[in-house]
């Protein structure tokens, strides 16, 4: 398989890939080696693991990164309820060293999904969504397992990965990510996807709209894009509206201006973008999507 023939089956799941990311995915799959996906919110990157999952029949395991994420909720914990009752039911007929090597053990091991991913007999794919969302110290805890892919644990020891998982990892941008996690990974940087390809996704992944309409709904969310707004329209959002207006029955964007000036909360998720598209603005934009 090339990378254009993963472009062509991420297509056949609802993904279109352009030929850089298509030819990125296709390298981090041959060399073994995680992708970071970058670029801001809403532009697909998550959907990119879940296509991926697609097309290799693979089960996909989500890491949702979040300031103060640790190890204990990524790469595993012990069951201390288990432990304790175990202990219980011990009592004093088993020796103290039996009942703690038993303890710590395999069975009360909780895998969280670092290890829940590396512990899979197929490769699953792995996703680390918005790690700049954690701390910086988070960082260093992957750094073992994007090198090696093994876990250690000090009563276990070192546990490696039976089969090696396809990583992808996505960031917003929220901060800076450290050289050492960029050294171990493949690079990408997703942008808003141009007219012609939001078309392709809207025509993919959208309901059925007339070729007018569709360009219509394209070429205003487009233009919202490039209008100072505190959060900008993706992808997801540019679905949304364009369902909103199917199940509306508009045929065209000029036919009912307040139904469709009402619809822009699929779009405008914050007051102050609400506040900067007041209706003569949409219809400004409308007549130049037209």
């Amino acid at each position: 398989m090339n990378h254009r023939e993963l472009q062509s089956q991420l297509a056949e799941a609802g993904y279109v890939a352009d030929e850089s990311l298509a030819m990125a995915l296709y390298l981090a799959l041959s060399l073994g080696r995680p992708l970071l996906l970058e670029g801001p919110a809403g532009v697909g990157k998550t959907e990119i693991a879940k296509a991926l999952a697609d097309v290799r029949g693979a089960r996909m395991i989500r890491l949702q990164c979040y300031e103060g994420l640790d190890a204990s909720a990524a790469i595993y914990e012990w069951n201390y309820q288990r432990q304790l009752l175990a202990i219980r039911a011990a009592g004093e007929n088993e020796a103290a060293d039996a009942v703690e090597e038993r303890l710590f053990s395999e069975k009360y091991l909780l895998r969280r999904p670092l290890l829940e991913a590396i512990s899979q007999d197929e490769p699953p794919v792995l996703l680390i969504d918005e790690i700049d969302r954690a701390d910086e110290e988070f960082e260093a805890y992957l750094l073992e397992i994007l090198s090696d892919f093994q876990v250690s644990v000090p009563e276990l020891g070192t546990i490696q990965a039976k089969s090696r998982p396809m990583v992808i990892l996505t960031a917003n941008g929220a901060r800076d990510l450290s050289d050492a996690l960029r050294r171990r990974c493949l690079y990408a940087y997703i942008s808003y996807p141009d007219r012609e390809t939001e078309l392709a996704i809207l025509a993919r992944r959208g309901p059925e709209l007339e070729p007018r309409l569709a360009a219509q709904i394209v070429g205003v969310v487009q233009a919202l894009r490039r209008e100072e707004l505190e959060k900008k329209p993706g992808v997801a959002e540019m679905l949304d509206w364009a369902a909103a207006i199917s199940g509306l029955g508009i045929n065209d964007l000029n036919d009912d201006p307040a139904a469709v000036q009402a619809s822009i909360v699929c779009l405008l998720k914050t007051a102050a973008d609400r506040d900067a598209v007041p209706g003569e603005v949409l219809q400004r934009l409308i007549g130049k999507a037209a």
